[in-house]
């Protein structure tokens, strides 16, 4: 952040008129200074107090002898440079009609040399983008004309005006935050020099021009041109956002001295109107105990808030007609000056995240996680999850890998076995207390993080799903049928190949890690030798080289190794669920298709003990009678044995079927 006050300057236009007595002090100890001198008239008296000398203040003062070049390199190339840094910027003229505002800001139409702030600066700003090739710089251009209180667009292309009226109406809104926003003022893309000069000589035409007693060709309105700058580097995500306001205010009128009347009149009283206000705001910035600044008072202070006062920094050129007849005016101008020098701003660099890449971004990592959950559970799904199913599947996540439960011995392979893979690396967990250790500080910090009660984990650790992948609750007869239905699936070959697979490459990248770890030994022994001064063999330098080479390449080998593994695991892991939900679908279908009611009737009553060694023992028969099956008597055993006699039955005559193709 800098803080600064609004830097003044003046200029004073060149005349060939008798001009007032003034003098010009730029000093570089010190700063310039202007003293106008005011004799007294004879005619008052001798008995006269009148102030004759009025001298004031200012960064640089520029006689009529100034050229634009020189009012360019000092007062805009340095807001233009603070602009490219990031910071908000405005160059405003003030003055009389008839001072030079307007050929100090746009410039003269006559000759090349006359051009004003505005083309000079666009001119620097796109050779500047051009010295700066490796910062990506986008440019665009508004155009904001203020005529008697109302804002007009001078750049919408979508209207050919012939009128100002026929311009779109701009109007100012208001955020919470007291942002203000141009609501039809449209943003025009710039890409290089030419397109940007075009813009500003298609604003220039529907400019309100006149002629008045006091200049030929006055600009009835205030006009505001911006250059709106956004630069990013290349790769980053980070942007840095500024605005240039070049201001051309419209000359005050003294509407008792120019005679002015009709349509002129009207346009003056506006014109002199916001003025006031503009000072008001400027009076009230300058007092230290004012509370109230009243920005909406005009138009035209709304709209350069930021510009007084606020996120910016701003400089202000006094134009002065020093003709003998505009004495008095010029002097008002100096003490409006002088005033606008006590105002602070706080210019604020302007940086801020793309919103663009970041929602690339984001969504690039909500796909990966996406990818990740349905790799894991085996099912897509694009609604948000619930609480209760965000913590099932994180405690899910913490207590699946320390569960010592028969079903996932049942699989065939064991996920919570340790696995070496070299120095440094081990996949899974090592002893039973560094399980536990680890699983009760992973527990707390989920219940630190969720906020859950013990009552409320116990309840969950009893479900269904729980007890379902523990194998804890599992019937003899569900696991016997889960264990025939695992030999069977589709997916039961690939699980055994990534099985061998990963227990291949857990033997490789063990290998290498004692490699690396000779190798690292052999390295440390050369390297004693050197310490101790002895005298190295030029074969044990080329074998240590040898070594050294040899252990990188094992470095790259095994880090490969370990994504691969990792990889591997995942797949199993992917397997496993997919294993999981394949049979608990068919389990339902099977139990779904018995009609445990139409053969209660028909059956005999055993002991639970017996029943299940006589149906183990009537597997081996190709196919059973309803009335050959043993039962307990209890409904939900007996729902249970006849769904797995059944689903044993498809399978049988499936693995037929399918033994039968080959055969053929």
């Amino acid at each position: 952040m800098v803080k600064q006050t609004i830097q003044i300057y003046a200029r004073i236009k060149p005349t060939k008129k008798n001009t007032a007595v003034y003098s010009v002090n730029n000093e570089p100890q010190t700063s310039a200074a202007l003293e106008f001198v005011v004799p007294k008239d004879m005619a008052d008296g001798f008995v006269n107090n009148k102030r004759e000398c009025f001298s004031f203040r200012f960064q640089k003062v520029f006689d009529q002898a100034t050229n634009q070049e020189e009012i360019f390199e000092h007062i805009a190339k340095p807001v233009a440079d603070s602009v490219l840094a990031g910071y908000n910027g405005t160059i405003f003229a003030y003055g009389q009609t008839g001072s030079g505002k307007t050929f100090t800001i746009t410039g003269g139409a006559e000759r090349y040399s006359d051009r004003g702030i505005i083309p000079r600066t666009l001119s620097y700003l796109y050779e500047r983008f051009i010295q700066d090739s490796s910062t990506v710089y986008r440019t665009h251009i508004s155009y904001l004309e203020i005529y008697n209180e109302m804002g007009y667009d001078l750049l919408d292309s979508r209207h050919e005006a012939s009128r100002l009226e026929d311009l779109p109406k701009v109007i100012i809104m208001e955020d919470t935050d007291q942002n203000i926003h141009l609501r039809n003022l449209s943003l025009q893309q710039s890409a290089n020099e030419e397109e940007a000069l075009n813009l500003l000589f298609l604003g220039d035409t529907n400019r309100m021009i006149a002629e008045t007693p006091m200049n030929q060709a006055s600009t009835r309105s205030h006009c505001i041109f911006t250059v709106h700058l956004c630069r990013r580097e290349p790769g980053s995500a980070t942007l840095r956002r500024s605005k240039l306001h070049l201001v051309d205010l419209a000359g005050s009128d003294r509407v008792s001295k120019t005679g002015l009347n009709g349509q002129l009149l009207t346009e003056a009283k506006y014109i002199n109107l916001s003025l006031h206000y503009l000072e008001q705001v400027i009076i009230a910035l300058s007092e230290r105990n004012r509370c109230h600044i009243p920005y909406r008072n005009s138009m035209l202070t709304s709209v350069l808030r930021d510009s007084l006062g606020g996120n910016c920094k701003t400089t202000m050129i006094a134009t002065m007609a020093v003709d003998k007849r505009n004495l008095d005016e010029s002097i008002s101008t100096c003490r409006f000056a002088q005033r606008v020098a006590v105002i602070k701003n706080e210019a604020i660099l302007n940086e801020e995240l793309d919103p663009a890449l970041l929602i690339a971004r984001l969504k690039q990592e909500v796909q990966s996680l996406k990818e990740e959950l349905t790799m894991l559970t085996g099912e897509e799904r694009d609604e948000q999850l619930t609480m209760e199913e965000i913590k099932k599947y994180v405690l899910d996540f913490v207590l699946l890998p320390f569960i010592d439960g028969s079903l996932t011995k049942s699989i065939g392979f064991e996920l919570t076995s340790g696995v070496q893979t070299g120095i440094g690396y081990t996949c899974g967990c090592g002893s039973t207390s560094y399980q536990l250790t680890h699983f009760y500080q992973k527990f707390g910090m989920l219940r630190a993080t969720f906020g859950w009660t013990v009552v409320e984990v116990d309840v969950w650790s009893e479900s269904p799903c729980l007890s379902l992948l523990t194998g804890a609750q599992l019937s003899v007869g569900k696991q016997e049928a889960f264990e025939t239905f695992i030999k069977d699936h589709e997916d039961h070959h690939i699980i055994e190949d990534n099985k061998s697979l990963l227990k291949q490459r857990s033997t490789e990248a063990r290998k290498l890690g004692e490699q690396l770890h000779d190798a690292k030994q052999k390295i440390s022994v050369i390297g004693n030798h050197k310490d101790v001064g002895e005298e190295v063999d030029p074969v044990e330098e080329n074998l240590r080289e040898h070594i050294e080479q040899e252990k990188k390449t094992s470095a790259c080998h095994l880090k490969a190794l370990r994504t691969e593994i990792e990889h591997l695991q995942l797949l199993l892991e992917r397997a496993k669920v997919k294993l999981h939900k394949d049979f608990q679908k068919w389990w339902n279908e099977e139990a779904s298709n018995v009609q445990v009611s139409e053969k209660q009737n028909n059956v005999h009553i055993v002991k639970p003990h017996e029943a299940l060694r006589l149906c183990f023992r009537a597997l081996s028969k190709s196919s059973l009678s309803p009335s050959s099956i043993p039962l307990t008597g209890d409904r939900q055993a007996d729902a249970d044995i006849l769904a797995f006699i059944r689903a044993r039955q498809n399978l049988l005559s499936r693995a037929g079927n399918t033994q039968t193709q080959l055969t053929m």
